[in-house]
């Protein structure tokens, strides 16, 4: 390029090379090669040719730098809008997005943050486990929409609970947690009591009154302890406090670790118990308290531990549901019911509109082969569908989704005659149940275990009993316990009940000598003398 320049001529043919502004247009097309933008060539007074060039080159420059400097913007914008998309994102990551808290993941670092603090010389962090009393009754009864408003609710309350510098996560479900960064046992503790205290306030969910309590668990961080100790010793401790509240407090002691560890081994003992023949069945009759005939008997469930011996379902049974092992227990109680059903029938031991009652868990109804598993079990056994109560429990009949509403109805069409197990102890009202796929309502045993002492409570029962009537319905009392229930309860016109005044659970064998002598029972027979 300077070569070319050098031989440029002026209008006079005068000879240019020795030209001094020839140098600084080099100079210059130098400096804006290396990226120079800003540099710009002299223009001389002359206004030749030369001039001419460097005008051109000047303009080239400064258009180049328009061009550059528009990218270099439209770059920084761009970045900054990835910037805060990033920025959006790890708060989603970081984020419960019902609630607003933090999630699990915000929770851990914020932990090992907290113990690289305590490494430094700063007070330990505590953290509280926290998991809500009785929640899935509320999904149940009331609806997801509901129990969404109750966990936004509680979320709300715990941030107003807990002193600055906290934080409050959900860990999924109705548990949440909080992490005290510099903190004492006393005043942990001090934290969830103030929690409790907030929750302990009516919430009003779409005119529905809700009162929630929770399990807390708190655990002070000791030197050495990792994150996942911290959390795993409070959520120990919150596992022994929901298993003696509800709405208790308990802080973690070692041996907590120790009982967890025997829970753990007693759900894999659980998981095997089917294949290894260790459970057991007994029968409780089911008296009709007009004519003191046993009308069937309800399955109960035993469990011969290899080592803790017979163990009864309130120990093994919430283990079962909460690890999924109950789908297989049930299955197994059912056909095996159903086969010593046959087997009485097969030795003329049966008689007229005997039947065998068998529990279904709510696990049991999502399941969508239910139906044809019970098909089957009645047709492998002979046993005609109106041979087999299914008792199930109000809350999966009230809240059920479309799964076991689809069961009930289906087990309904194939002639199995459902009850409500419990009734009386839920969320819901007596005005659903002309709406249920039900034959018979088993009434709970906490509303006749006053009747002989408080006339209110006879009466309210003998209202709740004609109830059941109206809807077309049956009833049976359970948890009949002295002579006074039984008679009250026959007078009321109660046709069916169950309890130790009758009969404590029955062997096969017992069931079927009851049977064989015409199925009376003695106590029975002396209510009617």
């Amino acid at each position: 390029m300077a070569e070319a320049v050098q031989r440029v001529t002026l209008e006079h043919g005068q000879d240019v090379t020795s030209d001094p502004r020839l140098d600084r247009i080099v100079e210059g097309i130098v400096s804006i090669a290396a990226g120079n933008l800003t540099a710009r060539i002299p223009i001389s007074p002359t206004r030749d040719q030369i001039d001419a060039v460097s005008t051109g080159i000047n303009l080239l420059a400064a258009e180049l730098d328009d061009v550059y400097q528009d990218m270099e913007h439209r770059v920084e914008s761009r970045t900054l809008e990835l910037r805060e998309a990033h920025r959006q994102m790890e708060r989603m990551a970081l984020s419960d997005p019902l609630t607003g808290l933090g999630n699990r993941i915000a929770l851990m670092q914020q932990v090992e943050l907290s113990l690289e603090d305590m490494a430094g010389g700063a007070a330990a962090p505590g953290v509280l486990m926290i998991d809500l009393d009785g929640f899935k009754e509320i999904n149940d009864s009331f609806g997801h929409r509901a129990g969404d408003l109750v966990l936004q609710e509680v979320a709300s309350r715990m941030l107003a609970s807990v002193p600055e510098g906290s934080l409050v996560a959900r860990l999924g479900g109705d548990e949440f947690a909080v992490l005290l960064p510099a903190v004492g046992r006393p005043s942990a503790h001090g934290v969830a009591e103030a929690i409790q205290a907030s929750l302990g306030v009516r919430i009003l969910v779409e005119e529905l009154d809700v009162w929630p309590r929770a399990s807390i668990g708190a655990h002070v961080a000791q030197a050495g302890q990792s994150a996942e100790d911290l959390l795993l010793y409070a959520d120990t401790a919150m596992y022994v406090a929901k298993e003696e509240g509800p709405g208790l407090i308990r802080s973690f002691e070692p041996v907590m670790l120790y009982a967890r560890q025997l829970r753990r081994e007693m759900v894999s003992e659980l998981r095997n118990a089917v294949d290894r023949d260790e459970f057991r069945l007994a029968y409780q009759p089911v008296v009709d308290l007009v004519t003191g005939r046993m009308q069937g008997v309800e399955v109960l469930l035993r469990w011969e531990h290899p080592t803790q011996g017979l163990t009864m379902p309130d120990a093994f049974i919430p283990m079962a549901e909460e690890s999924g092992a109950i789908l297989r227990i049930g299955r197994w109680v059912l056909r095996s019911a159903l086969e010593q059903l046959a087997a009485w029938r097969a030795e003329g031991r049966s008689q007229e509109g005997f039947h065998v009652r068998v529990n279904v868990s709510p696990s049991e109804l999502q399941n969508m082969d239910l139906v044809d598993y019970v098909r089957a079990a009645l047709r492998d056994t002979g046993a005609a569908p109106q041979d087999l109560v299914l008792e199930i429990t109000e809350s999966a009949f009230v809240g059920g989704g479309d799964v076991e509403t689809y069961s009930m109805r289906s087990l309904k069409a194939l002639g199995v005659r459902l009850e409500i197990d419990d009734f009386g102890t839920g969320y819901s009202s007596i005005s659903y149940l002309r709406r249920l796929p039900v034959d018979t309502v088993k009434v709970d045993r906490a509303l006749i275990a006053d009747i002989s002492r408080d006339e209110g409570q006879l009466q309210f029962v003998d209202a709740v009993h004609r109830l059941i009537q109206a809807a077309g319905m049956e009833a049976v009392f359970e948890g009949i316990e002295t002579r006074n229930q039984a008679g009250l309860l026959r007078r009321m016109g109660c046709s069916s009940g169950q309890g130790y005044f009758f009969s404590r659970p029955l062997t096969a064998d017992q069931v079927g000598t009851l049977l064989a002598s015409g199925s009376r029972l003695p106590l029975a027979t002396e209510l009617l003398a």
